[in-house]
């Protein structure tokens, strides 16, 4: 792929879909832990916090009537595009709501409008992902380099939703902090509205609205007949679900483990938005060159590796203590690893979609990661109360074996559609 070619209208709308999806994360988990810890919430509670993103894991219930329907109202805009931009309203709606709320008055309140924006979020993410795989149905080298530059744009996003807002969090309130990231949400309206409706390709199966009856047997049954129809598919669905657990485990605790040892939102949010914005985007970019020159799966059994390696690393920085160089190396090095494995992860999932069934399987997939992510990561806070920091990242680090030793079983298999891959 051409240098150009990475500049594409059609790349260009992935980085700006990627945004979208990426902004609403950290609103939700780790930034929003900060503000819970800001006012002396526990971190049992906080870690309960991660139960409220639940939505992300059982949104594979409502991606039929996404893949099916258009929203009423918005049908001239077609089925992506209304769904997209009824999503995006959404989210404002609920980044809006929590802008009001304080931790101190109105806990249960801000849990509700969490629940609210993970629901939207879900949504957004069920759209936008059937829109970036069709995109490039036709070509898979592309859907490998469409999830770079998605990972791109969602990093992005992350990014500004978290160490962004850490950083606006020290010169203005937590409530002004996400109203603001709210107003950004006009980025991705701004992308659904400029780019095209997907048009249905020849061969592509054209599936009715399922009635009630028929519910359970479109959205579970026949998306995971097709997957199991494929060689080493009980190997490929544990690797969806056990790839990323390490960073998700981490992830809702990372900002009060800064605030613990001595750091200030300003010293976070520096360190995090220079170096780990650098970090993820030069991590997305070159794990999609490793991946092309490689192979996916063999890349991803390096990725898992090198993940687990720097999640170790938060060990001696908390013996350390307070030390922004070192914070700076371990960042750094955390959100490349970061990178490179969100990017395998979701070009893996592309690759294993049956194009029929695109917005209903990959939410399927995509739920399984969500739901091991969310569960799990909801001990993380007991965890810390009843162990230590050490503790907590060396089990953090030990998560990413199972995706290891999966990776390494698929690729001795090498199973003919991820051969090309």
């Amino acid at each position: 792929m051409t240098k150009a070619a990475y500049f594409s209208r059609k790349m260009l709308l992935v980085v700006a879909f990627g945004f979208s999806s990426g902004l609403p994360l950290a609103l939700v988990f780790g930034t929003l832990s900060l503000w819970l810890k800001d006012y002396h919430i526990a971190y049992r509670t906080i870690g309960a916090f991660s139960l409220l993103r639940l939505p992300y894991s059982f949104k594979w219930l409502w991606a039929p009537l996404v893949e099916n329907t258009s929203v009423w109202g918005l049908k001239r805009l077609g089925k992506r595009r209304s769904w997209a931009l009824f999503s995006q309203i959404g989210l404002f709606a609920g980044l809006a709501w929590i802008s009001c709320l304080t931790p101190q008055c109105s806990v249960m309140q801000m849990a509700a409008a969490a629940l609210c924006i993970s629901f939207f979020s879900a949504t957004q993410d069920i759209v936008l992902d059937a829109f970036r795989v069709e995109l490039f149905r036709d070509n898979q080298e592309q859907e490998i380099n469409g999830a770079t530059m998605y990972v791109l744009g969602y990093r992005v996003g992350c990014v500004v939703s978290g160490a962004g807002a850490i950083g606006l969090a020290a010169v203005l309130t937590w409530n002004e902090v996400y109203f603001i990231n709210a107003l950004l949400l006009v980025v991705g309206m701004a992308a659904v509205l400029l780019a095209d409706e997907p048009v249905a390709a020849e061969g592509d199966k054209q599936v009715s609205v399922p009635g009630k009856k028929e519910i359970l047997q479109y959205a579970i049954v026949e998306p995971f007949r097709l997957f199991m129809s494929r060689p080493y598919w009980l190997a490929a669905l544990m690797i969806v679900l056990s790839y990323r657990l390490s960073d998700a485990y981490f992830a809702p605790m990372a900002y009060p483990f800064y605030a613990d040892i001595g750091f200030s939102k300003v010293e976070i949010a520096y360190i995090s938005k220079l170096y780990g914005m650098a970090a993820t985007i030069i991590g997305g970019i070159v794990g999609g060159y490793i991946l092309a020159r490689v192979g996916l799966v063999k890349g991803m059994l390096w990725f898992a590796v090198v993940q687990g390696i720097t999640t170790a690393l938060y060990v001696p920085l908390y013996y350390i203590g307070h030390d922004v160089w070192f914070l700076m190396f371990t960042i750094s090095l955390e959100n490349l690893s970061s990178g490179m494995a969100t990017t395998a992860i979701i070009a893996f999932m592309s690759v294993l979609c049956d194009k029929g069934h695109t917005a209903t399987q990959y939410a399927l997939l995509s739920s399984l990661t969500g739901f091991s992510r969310d569960v799990l990561a909801s001990t993380s806070g007991w965890f810390v109360d009843q162990t230590s920091w050490p503790a907590f990242f060396m089990f953090s680090a030990f998560l990413t074996v199972p995706g290891m030793l999966l990776c390494w079983y698929l690729h001795k298999k090498k199973p003919d559609y991820l051969i090309q891959a």
